[in-house]
């Protein structure tokens, strides 16, 4: 789990820099990291964004991760997407 969320957070530079649209998936790491939202949610808010079933799949395994996460754990990759949102990389987008 903490493999997957390292990469996750580590793609959001690259996201960034490439101006894919930083509030778009700002919005959808946040719902990912919502403790109060449940995985059938969370699939319903990003259903345009799932090309098919296996992305379906594998988006609502990556939830299911982070609700078994401490609060403490999920407020520290909260301070952590900050923290690379405000970086100089993001900071222009």
């Amino acid at each position: 789990m903490k493999l997957v969320t390292v990469l996750m957070l580590t793609a959001l530079p690259l996201y960034c820099y490439a101006g894919l649209g930083c509030n778009l998936f700002s919005d959808v790491v946040d719902m990912t990291i919502d403790p109060d939202l449940n995985a059938t949610e969370y699939i319903n808010n990003i259903q345009e964004y799932l090309p098919g079933e296996e992305t379906e799949n594998a988006f609502t395994f990556l939830k299911e991760c982070f609700l078994h996460q401490s609060r403490e754990t999920l407020e520290k990759i909260q301070n952590l997407q900050q923290t690379i949102f405000s970086s100089f990389w993001c900071a222009q987008y």
